[in-house]
């Protein structure tokens, strides 16, 4: 399923799931203003289609002990496309990260990371980077106020 085959109805199907994936089909019909069996029939077909990937939780961090939020930027040794799949692979076995990008230029990747303290942070990192030989270089930077936290795409 692509973008440019969403409807107006699906898009107010997407916008009202991703501010509260909560609601039940019949409250999610009427806020869309559409009959229950087309509501479900839709969000089935979105589902299938790729275009809803899941629903999920969103947890406080703080509330849960996660408090430190890290962006790193890691520069790989050797970029060829074996090695840089091995570190994906690597990175995404701990679960305190949150994201992975390869980006370009710069660095070969950025990691969001979300762990309790900073002598978390520093195990993680030992743990990730320090005993990898193929990591050439890791740029950290500490969040000090989240201002905008958003999962939400504009559709």
């Amino acid at each position: 399923m692509l973008a440019n085959e969403l409807d107006d109805v699906d898009r107010r199907i997407l916008n009202i799931l991703q501010l509260d994936a909560s609601h039940t089909n019949a409250e999610l019909a009427e806020l869309v203003h559409v009959s229950p069996p087309t509501c479900l029939r839709r969000v089935k077909y979105m589902n299938e289609g790729g275009i809803i990937e899941r629903q999920v939780a969103i947890v406080s961090p703080e509330k849960v002990g996660a408090r430190l939020t890290a962006i790193v930027e890691i520069t790989l040794d050797v970029q060829a496309a074996e090695r840089m799949a091995e570190f994906e692979q690597h990175v995404a076995a701990e679960a305190a990260v949150l994201q992975c990008y390869r980006v370009a230029p710069g660095p070969d990747f950025v990691l969001i990371v979300q762990v309790a303290d900073m002598p978390a942070y520093h195990a993680l990192a030992h743990r990730l980077f320090a005993t990898r030989t193929n990591v050439r270089n890791v740029k950290a930077y500490f969040s000090t106020f989240r201002s905008k936290f958003e999962t939400r795409i504009a559709v």
